[in-house]
């Protein structure tokens, strides 16, 4: 039956995705599925990417070479590993150009990345292997997309990387040999999932990813040839055909690109629009604005039922310290506002797991039977509006039972997998209970199955942990963010003068950091010019002197402390140098200590409920241990850092005592492991080689027992 105009546009204008609003782009796929689970998504990723005949465009937050596609055999010639596979297929497809762009990361994750796969890859591979990281992004963000596109006929999209720490199965076994690194080392359990799609919407998809190569690298890359044949598997079936794809975005504002918030938008459209059950699957839970729609939702006396599937426990333990605990807020205040009792926080629990936990990463929602999101975004603040998302959603907007029953289907899939019982048994409960919470209830079992979450949080730690401005900003960092995050939007005139000079220094200390970073300026700061500066001094007492004054004076003017640290350790000798590191940041800190205290402290003091002002009341509460943890996770520039906590509550001691606490393990290791790791370079020698792995091990012992002492104080 044919619908007339007047009810498809009734449709249209009640849909929750709106092109220009809440999404990119709607268009057709031919072909849908969704894979559940890393096992499924390589293997078919390696099937599809061995039917390619012209492009493969990967866009990842993190690649590894070395990852094994198949634990099982694979049944063919082609290399197992991940990066050999790749560049085995160019090898054998004269036509076939691959283009890998993964995010330029941060050096907190490097330990758990893999060491220079570019600099590998290119020696391995032909030219038109191309591999990439990308840091054209804002500082403090990153590019978390996960789309896969072959010859734009068909693509991947979710929240799985093509990296370490991600297979598993559907079973999620306890001790599966198979789930382990490319080290050997075994992990826990890991969920997630990607979408799998076909046609157009694969090929905007492509224009999406060669977008970002665009901006990456500079050069334009041309689509493939449509002629070619669909990748698509020929033993894999289609769950839907023939379906619309709308395509949601993230992207922050940069270099004069203006910010996309789709994603966002898209969550809270959908939020709004629940009537019976809102189905939420996700690694974070932090995003205030999300929290405070579901609130609100919760609040109705007739508003639809919230459940979330969470993990236990996130990550290591700096994400459980910061973002467990930003999550235990969020939770706390969803809990408060559900007066009718609809709202359900599981955590999946698998016997036999010990300490470990499953690894929840999926990115999912669902709206009644009605819409279905799946994609890159965590429910965090930086997902929002700082890092770059990419999600897919398909809705039942015209009374479409097939995809009704899909997207019903699906849920039911998933809570079977999370209960440990079977699919068609979840959705006949969800018939007979009349609703998703009681079916839950009814179906959980002692085994594996879904269990209550315990957010509740320390609140010793939530007291020393800031608010999630900074430890989950919604927005790139900047004096203008920093200043809307913190400076009291009311006061009284008296000590305005002192709040307006305090801010004035903030301000210009970023500027003179970006300064050194992306000036001239920063050539002042070369290896080689110290060096020959401090050679024409007469006396070792002076040279201490210069390289100590240089140091503090340099740390003021907002030249990262790291970077000096660097430097002083290829510049001097390594225990000399860790001395001039160390008595530099500790004069600076107290420079930049007793400066706050007499710049800022009476002004913030005056403007009661500002955010610094309760910061600063939390800081003083644990004082050495809190100063300590944001030594070690610095969450704000070196001098900024200080002069906030001289304006603080905090005591002089106890800033002083944290500050030495957190800063040795930092600075230490960064210092005499440049220093040892320097010599081994420009003198490689057994004995020098070997100073440098001990240097490395030794400092890496220190930070882990100083790790051990915060999580038990």
């Amino acid at each position: 039956m044919i619908e007339s105009t007047d009810h498809r546009q009734r449709h249209d204008r009640d849909a929750i995705v709106r092109v220009g609003n809440n999404c990119w782009q709607r268009v057709i796929a031919s072909r849908f599925t969704t894979l559940i689970d890393s096992a499924d998504y390589f293997a078919t990723f390696a099937e599809a990417c061995r039917a390619a005949e012209r492009q493969i465009l990967i866009l990842g937050w993190d690649f590894d070479r070395r990852v094994r596609l198949h634990r099982d055999d694979p049944g063919d010639d082609l290399p197992n590993e991940l990066g050999a596979f790749l560049v085995e297929l160019v090898k054998r497809k004269p036509r076939l150009k691959i283009y890998l762009l993964s995010w330029d990361f941060s050096m907190i994750y490097a330990t758990e990345r893999e060491l220079l796969p570019a600099l590998r890859l290119r020696v391995q591979a032909p030219p038109r292997f191309h591999f990439r990281l990308d840091d054209s992004h804002p500082k403090g963000a990153s590019h978390h997309q996960k789309v896969v596109v072959i010859d734009d006929r068909v693509a991947f999209v979710g929240g799985i990387d093509l990296s370490r720490w991600r297979w598993d199965t559907s079973r999620h076994l306890p001790n599966d040999p198979r789930r382990t690194d490319p080290d050997g080392k075994p992990y826990p359990p890991f969920h997630d999932l990607m979408v799998m799609l076909e046609g157009d919407a694969a090929a905007r998809l492509g224009d999406l990813a060669r977008e970002r190569w665009r901006r990456a690298r500079g050069w334009k890359l041309r689509p493939p040839d449509k002629k070619t044949t669909s990748p698509w598997p020929a033993t894999l079936p289609a769950e839907l055909e023939d379906i619309e794809i709308a395509i949601a975005r993230t992207e922050p504002a940069f270099r004069g690109r203006d910010e996309v918030r789709e994603v966002e938008r898209l969550y809270l459209d959908a939020i709004a629009a629940a009537e019976k059950s809102i189905y939420i699957e996700n690694q974070y839970f932090t995003a205030r604005r999300l929290a405070d729609a579901l609130a609100s939702r919760l609040a109705e006396d007739d508003g639809p039922e919230v459940v979330l599937v969470l993990p236990a426990k996130t990550g290591g333990w700096l994400e459980q310290v910061t973002m467990d605990v930003l999550r235990g807020r969020v939770l706390y205040r969803l809990t408060e506002a559900d007066r009718h009792d609809r709202l359900r926080i599981y955590y999946p629990y698998q016997p036999g797991l010990g300490e470990d936990c499953i690894s929840v990463h999926a990115k999912l929602l669902i709206v009644d039977d009605r819409l279905l999101r799946i994609g890159s975004s965590n429910i965090s603040n930086r997902s929002m509006g700082l890092d770059t998302e990419c999600d897919l959603a398909i809705e039942d907007a015209r009374g479409d039972a097939t995809i009704a029953r899909y997207i019903a289907g699906l849920r039911a899939r998933l809570l079977a997998e999370h209960l440990g019982c079977d699919a068609n048994g979840v959705d006949a409960t969800i018939r007979e209970r009349h609703g998703l919470i009681a079916a839950i209830e009814a179906l959980r079992g002692d085994g594996r199955s879904l269990r209550p979450l315990d957010w509740r949080i320390d609140p010793e730690v939530d007291q020393i942990l800031p608010d999630d401005a900074v430890i989950d900003p919604l927005e790139p960092f900047s004096p203008s963010y920093f200043v809307s995050q913190y400076v009291p939007k009311s006061g009284k005139s008296a000590g305005q003068r002192r709040l307006t000079l305090f801010l004035g220094m903030l301000v210009a200390l970023l500027a003179l950091g970006a300064a050194w970073q992306w000036t001239p300026l920063e050539t002042l700061l070369s290896p080689e010019g110290i060096s020959g500066y401090l050679q024409s001094l007469a006396s070792p007492e002076a040279r201490a002197f210069a390289a100590i004054s240089g140091f503090v004076i340099a740390s003021l003017a907002m030249v990262p402390v790291t970077l000096l640290a660097v430097i002083a350790g290829i510049v001097f000798d390594g225990w000399q140098a860790f001395t001039y590191v160390m008595t530099g940041a500790m004069l600076a800190a107290v420079i930049g200590f007793f400066g706050g205290r007499f710049i800022g402290g009476d002004a913030i003091k005056r403007v009661s409920g500002s955010r610094v002002e309760q910061f600063s009341k939390r800081l003083a509460k644990r004082g050495t241990v809190a100063v300590a943890v944001l030594r070690l996770v610095p969450i704000a520039p070196f001098t900024v850092f200080n002069l906030i906590a001289g304006s603080s509550h905090l005591g002089a001691r106890q800033f002083l005592v944290g500050s030495l606490i957190g800063l040795i393990p930092g600075l230490g290791t960064i210092t005499l492991f440049s220093n040892s790791l320097w010599q081994a370079l420009t003198a490689p020698t057994l004995l020098n080689v070997a100073i440098a792995i001990a240097v490395g091990i030794g400092f890496l012992a220190v930070a882990w027992i100083t790790k051990r002492w915060l999580r038990t104080s």
